[in-house]
């Protein structure tokens, strides 16, 4: 076990606990939180990095620790009635649709590997703004006026277009099986 992986395994343990502080109306706490896991998100990656600790464990852990906070993050503001909940079911939906995509095409002995794409880079970097903002104006009881809005449908867009993407590039890689798994004449 690496130290970057060790780093990863703290951000998982700082999803209860924000959670936990956004459900019990300690929004500054929950906001401290968030910022922690970025920031070790970051260290993490400069440490595996600068000093060759790359891992499969990592390359696994380091995604789902990332994804795990900010579906969590996204389901409780919705809850909390802070996020519409078109967005939340969208940028959950998005995230199941790809795990059941992988999960699939493993299963049925297509396996994919899975490389991030700009749009899905892009969306999950504006889902992070998103969140971070409005945690930060409920901490700091601030509004950041037509921000929010905006970032709302970005995300929303981008939630869209990441998962078409994603769509289109499963039904490309499974395409491809079926074709070559057709006997020639």
């Amino acid at each position: 076990m690496t130290v970057a992986n060790l780093i990863t395994l703290g951000r998982f343990f700082l999803v209860p606990a924000v959670v936990f502080a956004l459900l019990t109306e300690h929004v500054g706490w929950a906001f401290v939180g968030f910022l922690v896991a970025g920031i070790s998100d970051g260290v993490d990656g400069f440490i595996a990095r600068q000093f060759d600790q790359r891992s499969e464990l990592g390359a696994y852990l380091d995604p789902v620790a990332d994804k795990l906070l900010l579906v969590c993050v996204f389901v409780v503001l919705g809850y909390m009635g802070e996020l519409p909940l078109w967005l939340v079911v969208a940028a959950v939906s998005r995230d199941a649709l790809i795990v059941g995509g992988v999960v699939m095409a493993y299963m049925l002995g297509h396996p994919m590997a899975m490389k991030p794409i700009f749009v899905s880079k892009a969306n999950t970097l504006v889902q992070i703004v998103l969140a971070a903002a409005v945690l930060g104006e409920l901490a700091f009881d601030q509004a950041l006026g037509p921000l929010r809005p905006g970032l709302v449908y970005l995300s929303g867009l981008l939630t869209a277009a990441s998962a078409a993407a994603y769509l289109m590039a499963w039904i490309k890689h499974m395409g491809g099986y079926v074709e070559s798994d057709t006997p020639s004449e």
